[in-house]
């Protein structure tokens, strides 16, 4: 288990960032963004399904460090989803393994909450990598958006109607992606200068 990552006084003093987990999470990147934001005194909140349960623990990719999660996704209405400042959906397999849904006819939980947070533009959205997968059931909150991801998701992007822009990071207003984990430093500064001070979100 991680031990928990304690904000300290910052220019994020009072936010509030959520990070989607599921297992197949790339460890470092998850790491990186509980220092990172904490160092600037956000609160961070890690967010899955929890299916009834209390708390889940999930593994890694690369068998690192398991992490326990008790922020259940299905719980964040508006109001919860209003106290967030942003809400990060990483690299790795996270995304895949949230939109499933046990009834095809129905959306995921995971992809009700973005339409819920596409709904609140004062709410950064933050994609990392292959995190853009969540979208695919909800292709209109991405169509005409100015966005990057990994390579193997460039035909997927362009299907949702999104614009894929060649670049590292890509900002569209209240949306920011990261073509790969390995711009995961790029995605959490952006997201640093979008809802720190002066910012009105």
């Amino acid at each position: 288990m991680q031990a928990p990552v304690i904000p300290s006084p910052g220019r994020l003093a009072g936010k509030r960032v959520g990070i989607l987990i599921e297992n197949d999470f790339v460890t470092d990147e998850i790491g990186y963004y509980r220092r990172r934001f904490a160092e600037e005194g956000a609160e961070v909140l890690l967010l899955t399904r929890l299916w009834g349960q209390p708390a889940l623990t999930f593994t890694g990719a690369e068998n690192g460090p398991a992490i326990r999660v008790d922020g259940d996704l299905e719980q964040l209405g508006y109001g919860e989803l209003a106290r967030l400042s942003a809400l990060i959906v990483p690299s790795g397999m996270v995304a895949d393994r949230l939109r499933y849904s046990e009834d095809v006819e129905r959306l995921a939980p995971a992809v009700e909450l973005m339409r819920r947070a596409f709904r609140l533009p004062k709410l950064v959205k933050a994609f990392s990598c292959h995190g853009l997968l969540l979208m695919s059931a909800a292709p209109d909150l991405v169509r005409g958006r100015a966005v990057t991801c990994h390579n193997n998701l460039v035909g997927d992007v362009r299907n949702m109607g999104a614009r894929y822009t060649n670049q590292d990071l890509v900002i569209d207003a209240d949306l920011v992606t990261g073509r790969t984990v390995e711009q995961c430093q790029l995605l959490a500064r952006a997201v640093i200068e979008m809802i720190g001070p002066g910012d009105e979100g």
